[in-house]
């Protein structure tokens, strides 16, 4: 079992879920139960899986649960998308989530890289 809490890539997956909460605080209140509930869910869920695996007992069972995390950060990245051309985000807002969510994406895929070396 290993502490979440301690790994950079939870601590940046976290920032970004209370980034995203922030702005999406902005969208319009009809967007509250679609994209907006939508964005949070696949936001929370990067950390949330990370910090399942973490308790799981093998790095076969981790690397499963960040394989997950990458999914659900694929999926925030095509809603972030999608809020930029619905006009939700501003181009400044999109790029900084962006970009945040590219640098945590790579940092998955290679710790999932490490993972499945052992």
């Amino acid at each position: 079992m290993k502490d979440f809490r301690v790994l950079r890539v939870w601590e940046k997956s976290h920032q970004l879920v209370l980034d995203i909460y922030a702005i999406s605080k902005n969208f319009p209140k009809n967007e509250l139960f679609g994209l907006v509930s939508q964005i949070r869910r696949s936001a929370v869920s990067i950390p949330s899986n990370i910090s399942e695996g973490c308790g799981r007992l093998s790095d076969a069972e981790l690397a499963k649960f960040m394989v997950i995390a990458s999914g659900s950060a694929s999926e925030l990245e095509y809603q972030l998308l999608l809020s930029k051309y619905l006009h939700f985000l501003s181009l400044d807002e999109y790029e900084k989530l962006a970009n945040d969510l590219t640098e945590i994406h790579k940092m998955l895929n290679s710790f999932i890289k490490k993972l499945n070396t052992k």
